[in-house]
């Protein structure tokens, strides 16, 4: 999509009436969680694939954010 595709849906938005533009944002919020969810699920489904358990994701992922 180009920038010119882009600006011009922005300006779309700009333009919906307030309620409109809420439900918009409800349904770009509700697709993003969805697609996170399947992410997070195929994650998962990886992750155990060779072994690991959500125990030992966690315990990685606290390790990445406050190292030791």
């Amino acid at each position: 999509m180009s920038t010119t595709a882009v600006q011009d849906i922005l300006e779309r938005i700009q333009q919906l009436p307030t309620e409109d533009r809420l439900l918009l944002e409800r349904r770009l919020a509700e697709m993003a969680e969805a697609e996170w969810r399947r992410e997070a699920n195929e994650a998962r489904q990886r992750a155990s694939s060779i072994g690991l358990d959500q125990a030992q994701i966690d315990r990685a992922i606290e390790g990445l954010r406050h190292p030791t």
